[in-house]
């Protein structure tokens, strides 16, 4: 999951991903910024706090943490859709659920904006059709309140048989150490 950027100067840049949908966001951003900087347009990402308006008081970290706490948390699940299995990944509705009965969110609806921009910081990944094409702009919202939309953690070993990105399946164990930053990675 490794691409090369090269600069002006004929300096290359080489970025690694921890799988396929990540590497995939870098060169779609990147994508997007070459495009608006050759129009003569100032490239700027906005932070989902902002742009969604989310309330001071949220940490999406530690949020997080608590979404991946092994008792408490999101329990990950292998599901199957269209032929195709799932594993380590769990629904929509079962991340809004959870928020629910967690206190974090007052209903459904600040659940879905709050999903959203886990979504959008990179916490959760999209899996399957349904919950990428969402992710990708094509519904109302960037996630999904839906039983056969499926999401998991960026860490947490997920593959899906048949997939395309399942040829290269990488083991958790092989990417061990310190995430830096989402999409990098350093080794133990």
């Amino acid at each position: 999951f490794v691409f090369k950027l090269t600069a002006a100067k004929q300096q290359d840049h080489f970025f690694q991903a921890a799988y396929l949908e990540e590497r995939d966001a870098w060169v779609r951003d990147i994508k997007k910024a070459i495009h608006c900087l050759d129009g003569g347009q100032r490239f700027a990402r906005k932070s989902t706090r902002k742009s969604i308006r989310l309330p001071e008081t949220i940490n999406l970290s530690a949020l997080y943490l608590s979404m991946k706490d092994p008792e408490k948390g999101i329990k990950e699940l292998k599901l199957e859709k269209d032929k195709k299995v799932f594993n380590y990944c769990f629904t929509g509705t079962s991340v809004i659920d959870w928020l629910v009965s967690s206190n974090s969110i007052r209903n459904r609806k600040e659940g879905l904006v709050l999903a959203s921009s886990l979504l959008s910081e990179g916490y959760l990944q999209p899996a399957g059709d349904t919950s990428k094409a969402a992710a990708e702009g094509l519904s109302d919202t960037p996630f999904l309140d839906l039983c056969d939309a499926y999401y998991y953690f960026p860490d947490s070993g997920f593959f899906c048989e048949g997939n395309s990105s399942d040829d290269d399946v990488v083991l958790k164990e092989e990417f061990r150490g310190m995430v830096v930053k989402q999409g990098c990675l350093l080794k133990q």
